[in-house]
């Protein structure tokens, strides 16, 4: 069994093995705070509902649209930069090891990936206006597994490999996440607009795309001799069929099975 003194020496090496150019950055000199958030998260969705049994739910409309606005407009941003950034660094879709320089396009898409980490944060939100509105029902496993990993995921991503290939997943999920929150903030409007946005189930098909597209990026970076760190590539690639999985099977209760009912 390790002494206190082989864990200190161990989290110490651990921290010393990070992006020296992020380790001031906010939350990322430790994971002590990423933590706490984690564990208020989860408390969270476990006592929130308790807790909200005493009040009658609220509206909320008018934060909703602008929250849900909020987050389109901050994935655009991160969608270009991402792109923006990848284009004149010339990146290779098939082997891009992180820039670890002081470049300014290194620090450029080292700063949007803290951004993408930190708009996880941001989306922990979802779970909180669920929770307000009585909205239990949508607080699934698959809701809460999603936003508490990639708060993990994405600062150990900023912490150890902020850049490189993992622009890409990061990217195509602000693309998505701009049609998601497109779709919210519409339907947050009320059911006038809401019997136009026909569209939310192909939302779900955009979203088990790009888990198909990380995993075939990532699938073929595993298999090439390229300066990317291998242990972020294969937890990327199980993590994607999770998700796949996951989100798979809600496609088939939401969508599948309600066709087979009306036909």
């Amino acid at each position: 069994m390790l002494t206190v003194a082989e864990l200190k020496r161990s989290y110490e090496v651990f921290l010393s093995k990070g992006d020296t150019r992020v380790e001031k950055w906010l939350l990322m000199e430790s994971p002590v705070p990423i933590l706490t958030i984690f564990v208020l998260y989860l408390l969270l969705v476990k006592q929130g509902p308790r807790w909200m049994e005493q009040y009658k739910p609220l509206q909320l409309q008018g934060w909703l649209v602008i929250y849900n606005l909020a987050l389109v407009g901050l994935s655009v941003y991160m969608f270009e930069e991402f792109l923006v950034t990848a284009i004149k660094s010339s990146y290779s879709l098939r082997c891009q090891p992180v820039d670890y320089s002081d470049d300014p396009l290194a620090i450029r898409m080292a700063s949007v990936c803290w951004w993408y980490f930190f708009s996880k944060i941001i989306e922990l939100l979802d779970t909180v206006f669920f929770i307000l509105r009585k909205k239990n029902n949508q607080i699934t496993f698959l809701h809460v597994y999603h936003h508490s990993t990639m708060l993990i995921n994405w600062w150990l991503g900023v912490k150890f490999i902020a850049g490189g290939q993992s622009f890409f997943l990061a990217m195509i999920n602000c693309f998505v996440h701009i049609w998601m929150y497109m779709y919210y903030g519409l339907a947050a409007l009320g059911p006038e607009v809401q019997r136009y946005l026909w569209w939310k189930k192909y939302i779900t098909k955009m979203q088990l795309t790009q888990f198909g597209l990380v995993v075939i990026h990532t699938g073929y970076n595993m298999m090439t001799d390229c300066e990317f760190p291998q242990g972020f590539n294969y937890a990327v690639f199980i993590y994607a069929f999770t998700l796949i999985a996951l989100f798979s099977n809600f496609y088939i209760k939401a969508y599948s099975k309600k066709s087979t009912k009306n036909s």
